[in-house]
């Protein structure tokens, strides 16, 4: 499925998982800094305590990464050089893992990424709630979304609502007056979307589905009890900055920033005259987010600019670089503070923050984070696959994780075209069949 040929503005839809025998899903984690290709073998599990809401092992069998090109703060600026870009991570991954790949799972990051909470209500009359009237709170949230400027990326339902209490998993066959249902709506600007099949697609690739970074990344970083009680994971890449929310195991709200680790790299190259590579460099080996009373007494060398080999190195104190990174990081953590304040989630993240993503590699970027956002800290890496090679167990890896994690979590989602998959609300015992049918039929 496309998205040139969605009439809802939905962006690509997966499929639901084979819930009896083995399926093999295929990533693409576009990133300013990498792009990666992974191929994994999901195969049924039976129910355990450790990772309860997942239904599949996952077992990486094939990973190929490149540097990227054509792309700037998750946005394409050269689609010739970001397929080719493409074209190389997926033959690495299929020549691994033995087998060709045909459509993929894509990341989203660019597009500005908005959240909205859709609330629908229905009068009851006192009586008894019935799979109709579900349908009808469900469809009126449904239609509320839909906008020509922006495609839907994830529809959420959160909790449904009976007569002003909230919280309720399965209303049906409760008693009431008014029913209700907060919708929780991810969406992205639909040129954004556009672009990324695009490109895709001339490297001779389909779609399979879209899924919004901070999602894929808060997928593979957090813990089942972080993913319950509520908690922000933040994944700073190289071009952009992505915040996820969750509650009660589902995404509350997600949003994006224009700012990553490559702006620190950038601030580097100019504050001290030398090339991004060289920044680069410069920031891995003596970059500091933490002032520390002997950088002014190491001095490090830094070389030119110019072409001129014979130009000698110029020589500065590695206080110098720290008060450089300190400046960009210390706007980036206070841009999330504020975001996170202004979304209305801040009570639901409480004092549980996990850091991930290439960027929060930065030596003393927890401590920092932890005087400026006043929360509990951690560094966040992928979780719950296996087979990933040494290099890609880093946070720098977490998306391209979240995205083959994801596929568990899909069937959460109701969107106006599908089938419209209800177990989640109804607790897995099937009472909304007859109206996901409905949904499917509808629209």
């Amino acid at each position: 499925m496309s998205i040139f040929g969605s009439n809802d503005g939905s962006a690509p839809r997966l499929k639901p998982l084979p819930s009896k025998r083995s399926h093999v899903v295929s990533v693409l984690d576009i990133g300013s800094t990498k792009v990666v290709c992974m191929i994994a073998r999901l195969t049924p599990r039976e129910a355990s305590e450790i990772l309860p809401g997942r239904t599949h092992k996952v077992e990486v069998i094939g990973i190929g990464h490149q540097r990227s090109r054509g792309i700037k703060s998750g946005v394409i600026s050269d689609l010739d050089a970001l397929e080719g870009v493409i074209r190389h991570a997926v033959d690495t991954a299929e020549r691994q893992a033995d087998l060709t790949v045909d459509s993929l799972i894509v990341n989203v990051s660019a597009g500005r990424l908005q959240s909205d909470v859709y609330t629908a209500s229905i009068d009851l009359g006192g009586q008894e709630v019935d799979q109709d009237d579900v349908r009808k709170v469900l469809v009126a949230a449904c239609r509320q979304s839909l906008n020509n400027e922006r495609a839907v990326l994830h529809s959420l339902p959160t909790g449904f609502s009976l007569d002003g209490e909230r919280g309720i998993g399965d209303p049906v066959s409760m008693f009431g007056d008014t029913l209700g249902v907060d919708m929780h709506v991810l969406t992205a600007e639909r040129s954004a979307i556009k672009n990324i099949e695009l490109c895709v697609n001339r490297a001779h690739l389909s779609v399979e589905a879209m899924v919004a970074t901070p999602y894929a990344s808060g997928l593979a970083a957090l813990v089942d009890d972080e993913l319950e009680l509520g908690c922000a994971a933040i994944d700073m890449g190289g071009g952009t900055t992505t915040i996820s929310v969750f509650a009660e195991g589902k995404l509350v709200h997600a949003d994006a920033l224009g700012l990553g680790g490559h702006h620190v790299t950038t601030d580097l190259a100019r504050g001290l005259s030398t090339r991004i590579e060289e920044a680069e460099r410069i920031k891995v080996m003596h970059g500091s987010a933490l002032a520390n009373s002997m950088d002014d007494r190491e001095i490090v060398s830094v070389p030119p600019i110019s072409e001129d080999d014979h130009e000698p190195p110029t020589h500065v104190p590695r206080g110098l670089i720290g008060k450089i990174v300190r400046a960009r990081v210390e706007e980036t953590l206070e841009m999330i503070r504020d975001r996170i304040r202004g979304s209305g989630f801040s009570p639901i993240v409480g004092k549980r923050v996990v850091l991930t993503g290439g960027a929060s590699q930065l030596t003393g970027l927890p401590e920092l984070a932890r005087q400026i956002l006043a929360r509990n800290v951690r560094i966040g890496r992928p979780m719950g696959v296996k087979g990933l090679p040494q290099a890609a167990k880093g946070p720098a890896f977490s998306t391209a994780v979240g995205l083959l994690i994801y596929p568990q979590f899909a069937d959460m989602e109701i969107h106006a075209e599908e089938r419209g998959v209800l177990a989640a609300l109804g607790g897995g015992n099937g009472r909304f069949a007859r109206v996901s049918q409905w949904l499917k039929s509808s629209f």
